[in-house]
Formats: C-alpha cells, sequence, structure tokens
C-alpha cells in the first residue's frame, strides 16, 4: 500500500498470444504470469437494489480505490435514471468507469467490453489505486475474472440468414448436425431447438475456420481476486426494489424514455427493452397505463433478481456475502484491508 492505494512499479498486465505477460514500463510484454506475481482486484457482485453502489463508493474511496462498472445498462448514454447509474456526487467521491461509453443504437460487445475492463484495470493499477469491478452483469464479471476465451467474430447478416433459411428448410437437427460435424463438443452443450446458439456457433466456425469451443477456452487472468457479495433478505430486497421503481418515476424516468424516442432511438433495440424502458415505451405508446407499466417494471425486476442469483450463487464460496443491514461496514472494510496486506 502506498499513499492510499495498491503501488504497482510496473506497467500492468497484457494478453498476448493466449497467455498473461506483465508489461515494463516501456509497455513491452515480456515477463509470463507466475502465480507469486499477482496484482489484486476487488470484485462486487450481487442483485439489483441490493446496495452495491453505495457499499462500493465507500470502499472505494477508504481504500484509494477506482470503479469499474460491470452493468450492460450503464454503458449507455442517455440512460441515467432506469439504469441506475452512480449520481454526480459518487463519481465526485470517486472515479467510476465505463458508463456512458456507446450510444443506445450501438451494440458494445462481450469481447470489447472485457478488453476495455482489463485495459482500465492496468492502468488503475499503474496508478497505484486498487481496481473494484463493480456490478450484477454476470457475463461481464465472470467474462472478466475467469479470462474467458470469446470469440471475435463480428455478427455476419448475411450468413445468419442462409443458416435461418436452412433451419426452417431442412429442420433444428440438420443444422445442429453440421454444427457436430465441425465441433462435436460444442453441438453437445446446445440443445438442437436453440436455433439461435446454433447459428452463432456454426458462424464463428465458418468465418474463423476454427471450432468456437477452442476459441473459448479460458485464460483466468493474474489476479488476486476478493468477491464480495452484496444480498439482503428477499422481501427486504423486494420492498427496495419497489422503492427504487417509484424513485425513478418521480426522478423523471417517462420523461427520459421519451427523449430516447424523440431523438429516434426504436423500440426493439437492445438498449430500448431493457427494464424499465421496455415498460414505459409500451405506455408511451398507448399499451397500456402508467401505473400498469410501474407494476410492470417492480414484477419483471423481481424476475431478473432471481435471474441474477444464478449467476451468484449465495452458496458460492468463493463470494464473501455480507448484507449491509447486518454487517458493519468496518467489517467489510477490515476484510479488504486485510486481503490487500
Amino acid at each position: 500500500m502506498a499513499d492510499g492505494g495498491w503501488r504497482m512499479a510496473d506497467g500492468g498486465w497484457r494478453m498476448a498470444d493466449g497467455r498473461w505477460r506483465m508489461a515494463d514500463e516501456g509497455g513491452n510484454s515480456d515477463r509470463s504470469s507466475s502465480a507469486s506475481v499477482r496484482v489484486p482486484l476487488i470484485v462486487i457482485v450481487g442483485p439489483t437494489a441490493a446496495g452495491k453502489t453505495a457499499l462500493s463508493v465507500r470502499l472505494a474511496a477508504a481504500l484509494g480505490g477506482e470503479i469499474i462498472s460491470a452493468d450492460s445498462r450503464q454503458i449507455y448514454r442517455g440512460m441515467d435514471i432506469g439504469a441506475a447509474k452512480a449520481t454526480a456526487a459518487e463519481r465526485g467521491r470517486v472515479p467510476h468507469h465505463l458508463l456512458d461509453i456507446v450510444d443506445p443504437d450501438r451494440a458494445l460487445t462481450l469481447a470489447e467490453y472485457q478488453t476495455m475492463a482489463y485495459t482500465l484495470i492496468a492502468e488503475i493499477h499503474a496508478r497505484g489505486q486498487v481496481p473494484f469491478l463493480v456490478g450484477g452483469a454476470g457475463q461481464y464479471v465472470r467474462a472478466v475474472i475467469e479470462g474467458w476465451g470469446i470469440p471475435k467474430v463480428a455478427p455476419q447478416p448475411a450468413l445468419r440468414a442462409e443458416l435461418e433459411t436452412q433451419a426452417a428448410a431442412a429442420g433444428s437437427e440438420a443444422l445442429h448436425a453440421r454444427l457436430a460435424a465441425w465441433d462435436p463438443t460444442a453441438a453437445a452443450r446446445i440443445d438442437h431447438r436453440n436455433v439461435r446458439r446454433v447459428i452463432r456457433a456454426l458462424e464463428v466456425c465458418l468465418v474463423s475456420g476454427r471450432p468456437i469451443t477452442e476459441l473459448q477456452r479460458k485464460t483466468p487472468p493474474p489476479y488476486r481476486i476478493l468477491q464480495i457479495g452484496v444480498t439482503r433478505p428477499r422481501p427486504e430486497l423486494y420492498a427496495r426494489i419497489d422503492a427504487r421503481v417509484d424513485r425513478m418515476i418521480a426522478d423523471g424516468l417517462v420523461a427520459e424514455v421519451e427523449r430516447l424516442a424523440a431523438a429516434g432511438y426504436d423500440w426493439q433495440l437492445p438498449a430500448m427493452s431493457g427494464l424499465g424502458y421496455r415498460q414505459i415505451g409500451q405506455h408511451l405508446r398507448g399499451e397500456i397505463s402508467l401505473d400498469e407499466a410501474i407494476a410492470l417494471i417492480k414484477r419483471q425486476t423481481r424476475r431478473f433478481v432471481r435471474q441474477q442469483y444464478t449467476w451468484f450463487s449465495l452458496d458460492d464460496p468463493v463470494i464473501r456475502w455480507v448484507d449491509p443491514g447486518e454487517t458493519p461496514f468496518e467489517a467489510v472494510l477490515a476484510l479488504a484491508h486485510d486481503f490487500l496486506a
């Protein structure tokens, strides 16, 4: 520790040729990763409305940290209220990264997110600060901390249309058999009825010329990781969800969605079909009342929370679960201090 943060003399880690290497001060990657040299990363996960943002800001402020968002909605510009981004005051207290990085009509791939996160972690370490990866998007978090191999094959609309036509004409099993010829391991993992996944796997194989499972191999990054899970009793969590949705409405969520629609963002965009935006869009199009939209947001957010717990299990021995209503902040801070020491 130095000046309230973690001091790292070298320029950080870079992925090269499928291996992690430490870059020297000139940015050259010339030393392969070693179990004896691992940089610390604090990861804070948990369901929506549990209190991840508040806890991460307090911890990062106390430890000299910077926060990297792991939220698939907070990446979009102009989507502030519905995405529950950190407030201006919270951002002023602790640097935040990967907020407002793309417009709502721009898709950010998981591979792009992973690369950005790795770059930021290295830069934060080089500044002598502690990186915090914070969010409830299970894919984002796991892709970073487990080092997912993500095929860097852009969507091929013409090829996808061709494969969809084949599936419609010959049946999903025939398309699945074609995948099995290319990559038996991938075919064994994907149900033939999940045509979308079969097509994506075939797309990667056909474009790259390599089995998708070969490209998906994990390469764990050279980090020493502390995972802190933020949770609350289910009734309390649901009450917090209801209160948060009511607060979003009071803060101007309807006007925010109106501005996005007026700017020309299509309702079918992934960003516009996210929780909160989809339901308010239904209201603005006259399909349901505002009260019905609010009730839908609350109900579907509860369902989303149940999905999040499948990514971050309360039984996972790697995650140190805390309840902000029961666990004193000083105890969580001591846990982080011990980890960094």
